[in-house]
């Protein structure tokens, strides 16, 4: 019966309805993929064997036509107390040793990435700072709040900035945030972290098919947060190269960093230590 229900299951329904459309898309969406709806199918057995011992209750031991009283009363069953104390007790421990396992490899710094980008978020846009291969600032990509400037008021698609990456490259994108809590969400990648004032946090993954991917802010961040928006497009190695010439070529070598940040008092920095 399952095979034959998860049969005629659409794509989307068999991704949890997960965003995307595609299996592959990095090494770790079909990973997230697999522990999201494995873990929605256990816990829908568990619901039918649950409703089910409902139902079976209310009809087997519901008070039938003549009689009075309340039925006979039973104050232990150890070998049931047993079984919901323990059966639970697997579940939680088999939902955190699979989640520990797949964020464990998810999470794996690579030794030495093909591509390191830095990503900072402000208020509300984006700046990309390509690093070199010894991670030193290359080039950069600074953009402003993506507008509405339209007949319509829709989004004007022109001004979403765009983060470039290699198909096939393994990528360490380390991400910063320049005033105040942002999180940087690739949406088809099924990966998102917090952007933490004065903390720096990494994503580290690798992009296995070509193609343009929304991503947005996640963390509600103020007045236009909905407008913290940029695309990601998958390219082939000798497209981002080129990419990157053309940056060069516009004059923006270098990196737009973290001193434009207007808080100045945050850990690690020559006013905090200052006032402390």
């Amino acid at each position: 019966m399952l095979v034959a229900v998860l049969a005629g299951c659409t794509h989307e329904q068999l991704r949890g309805w997960l965003p995307g459309d595609e299996n592959g898309i990095t090494n770790h969406t079909d990973r997230v993929v697999g522990l999201w709806t494995t873990s929605w199918i256990v816990l829908l057995i568990v619901g039918v064997i649950t409703w089910g011992l409902i139902i079976f209750a209310v009809v087997a031991y519901r008070r039938r036509k003549g009689q009075t009283g309340l039925p006979v009363q039973m104050r232990y069953n150890m070998p049931i107390e047993i079984l919901y104390t323990v059966i639970p007790l697997i579940l939680v421990l088999g939902f955190f040793a699979f989640t520990a396992r797949d964020q464990a490899a998810i999470e794996e710094p690579y030794a030495e990435p093909d591509v390191q980008i830095e990503v900072i978020g402000k208020r509300w846009a984006w700046d990309f700072n390509y690093l070199d291969a010894n991670g030193e600032p290359d080039v950069y990509e600074s953009s402003q709040q993506v507008s509405r400037d339209t007949p319509t008021g829709e989004i004007d698609e022109s001004t979403i900035p765009t983060l470039v990456l290699p198909v096939n490259q393994t990528v360490e994108i380390t991400i910063e945030s320049r005033d105040v809590a942002h999180s940087f969400w690739i949406v088809d990648f099924l990966y998102k972290k917090d952007m933490i004032p004065g903390k720096s946090n990494h994503l580290y993954f690798e992009p296995l098919k070509e193609g343009t991917y929304s991503g947005k802010c996640a963390e509600l961040c103020g007045q236009y947060h909905s407008l913290m928006l940029f695309n990601v497009d998958v390219v082939s190695q000798d497209e981002y190269q080129d990419y990157l010439e053309e940056l060069r070529d516009a004059g923006q070598t270098g990196s737009v960093g973290l001193e434009y940040n207007p808080n100045q008092n945050l850990p690690g920095t020559e006013a905090a230590r200052t006032e402390h």
